[in-house]
């Protein structure tokens, strides 16, 4: 029976990582923002991503496409240019799909301290491992931006509170496990490919969250490591 739960976790957190190629070209919103018809830096890296017509010029069926996946994550400004940020969005979803079933492959978290939540803020993926088992996993998570990144390093929780409220930022933090100071798990409603990110905190998907506060008790290591892009 542990078995059937341990493989029906792996094959939940992989199908969350599932990020479609193509996005819906619907018309956009009235009170969208126009779109920007220019031929972005990242133009062919974008059209390749949302399954385009790969050609290195933005046409309107582009700019729409680009807008609709902005839109759905909560890119700024909202006007289908194939600029840095959602380049480097969509390039985060790639390196997250090719994590496959081993997201540490390179060995990167260690798995000699038995139960540990392995937080890789390079590729934004987070997993728990039972020595070299992988327990749950791996799921997408936002951790947090330029100037109140989440720390790095050797961590254990300490504190958990299922129905948290933060004071420091009048939000509610579900599912909350704390293990470095005020930087704790917990659920969010955002898109986790929301930038620039969070007050320091590792914001999940509220089932992944869920998951982890299942799986995890006080006194167990979480392992934070990499670096998040553009911090």
């Amino acid at each position: 029976m542990n078995v059937i739960r341990r493989r029906a976790g792996v094959a939940l957190g992989l199908a969350g990582l599932v990020v479609p190629l193509t996005v819906a070209l619907g018309a956009a919103p009235a009170q969208a923002a126009s779109c920007n018809l220019s031929t972005g830096p990242y133009q062919k890296q974008v059209e390749k991503f949302l399954g385009r017509t790969v050609d290195g010029r933005q046409s309107a069926a582009d700019c729409r496409a680009i807008q609709s996946f902005q839109r759905t994550h909560g890119i700024t400004p909202t006007v289908g240019y194939a600029g840095p940020l959602t380049w480097r969005t969509m390039n985060t979803m790639l390196a997250q799909r090719a994590a496959g079933s081993n997201p540490n492959k390179a060995r990167a978290c260690p798995t000699s301290r038995g139960r540990i939540a392995c937080v890789d803020l390079t590729r934004q993926l987070s997993w728990i491992q039972d020595g070299a088992r992988l327990k749950y996993g791996p799921v997408p998570v936002r951790t947090g931006k330029d100037g109140t990144e989440t720390r790095t390093g050797s961590k254990k929780i300490y504190w958990r509170n299922i129905n948290h409220w933060s004071t420091i930022y009048n939000v509610r933090m579900p599912y909350a496990q704390f293990f470095d100071g005020g930087q704790a798990f917990h659920s969010t409603t955002k898109s986790m490919w929301n930038p620039p990110g969070s007050g320091g905190c590792v914001n999940m998907r509220t089932a992944d969250a869920k998951a982890y506060w299942n799986l995890l008790r006080n006194g167990d290591d979480v392992y934070v490591y990499g670096r998040k892009p553009g911090t």
